[in-house]
């Protein structure tokens, strides 16, 4: 099995390395992971300007004189989590049997995909046709590793027994507990928002600037079966994912709304 591992969280990152650490056990693996931190960036690109890449030593990273491990190669690249996907799936890596986001710090469930790098970078493994793992650890101070480098592993090893005859987007999230305090595994559909904006102002006059966060919890009261509830219950969550933001049920609806607005543009 080849597979790729990128995240959003840079290359430095303890998430990354975790995933690497169980990935190797399972095919060849090649990580691309961004220079810098790039968390929220969503699926942006980086169109403007040349990318620098540079080969990464992966010894200071992973435990040494681990038998029965695959191969390990990374890069570090000066762009976003897609443009790590992208650079890999077409020039640094050749074909995949399988693409990894994470693992990232903090979850990322409910409408906050749309934000996502994690998710973002997953998306360009996925359009390409690769069975594709997102993986989050639900907590943003002092994760616990352990228990979605786990639950990655199992997951990758069953792909790898039994590759999809379908075109695969997982999201996993994870709560940041031990293995044996987890209440179980549940396949889920995302929630509604889990996170909000707010705006800090900086400076006065002129040099007055505006700060954007998005750490404030508002998920409230989430549905059972969604991917809130089941973190929110220490379940692993585990969403399919698919692309598409076109919502043909209202194609009627818009089309009474705009009726005669043709004829009245042509005439």
């Amino acid at each position: 099995m080849k597979i790729l591992l990128i995240n959003d969280d840079g290359i430095d990152a303890p998430g990354l390395w975790a995933a690497a650490e169980v990935l190797r056990k399972v095919g060849e693996l090649f990580v691309v992971a961004p220079e810098q931190e790039q968390s929220g960036v969503g699926a942006s690109l980086t169109l403007h300007h040349s990318l620098a890449v540079r080969s990464v030593a992966v010894d200071r990273f992973l435990k040494e004189d681990v038998p029965g491990v695959f191969d390990v190669t990374a890069y570090a690249v000066e762009g976003t989590p897609g443009d790590c996907a992208i650079l890999a799936l077409e020039k640094l890596t050749g074909s995949l049997d399988l693409v990894v986001s994470g693992i990232n710090r903090g979850s990322n469930m409910g409408w906050d995909v749309m934000v996502s790098g994690t998710i973002g970078g997953a998306v360009q493994g996925f359009v390409r046709g690769c069975p594709t793992i997102a993986i989050s650890v639900g907590s943003v101070r002092d994760p616990k590793f352990e228990s979605p480098a786990v639950i990655l592993e199992m997951v990758a090893q069953r792909l790898c027994e039994q590759p999809p005859d379908f075109n695969l987007f997982l999201n996993i999230n994870v709560p940041s507990l031990p293995v044996d305090r987890l209440a179980g595994m549940q396949v889920t559909r995302l929630g509604n928002r889990s996170y909000g904006e707010s705006v800090r102002e900086e400076g006065i006059g002129d040099q007055k600037k505006y700060k954007i966060a998005r750490d404030r919890p508002i998920s409230g009261d989430a549905q059972p079966g969604t991917d809130i509830w089941a973190v929110k219950n220490n379940h692993v969550s585990i969403t399919p994912l698919h692309i598409g933001l076109g919502n043909s049920e209202q194609i009627p609806d818009v089309e009474s709304l705009l009726e005669g607005i043709l004829d009245q543009l042509l005439s």
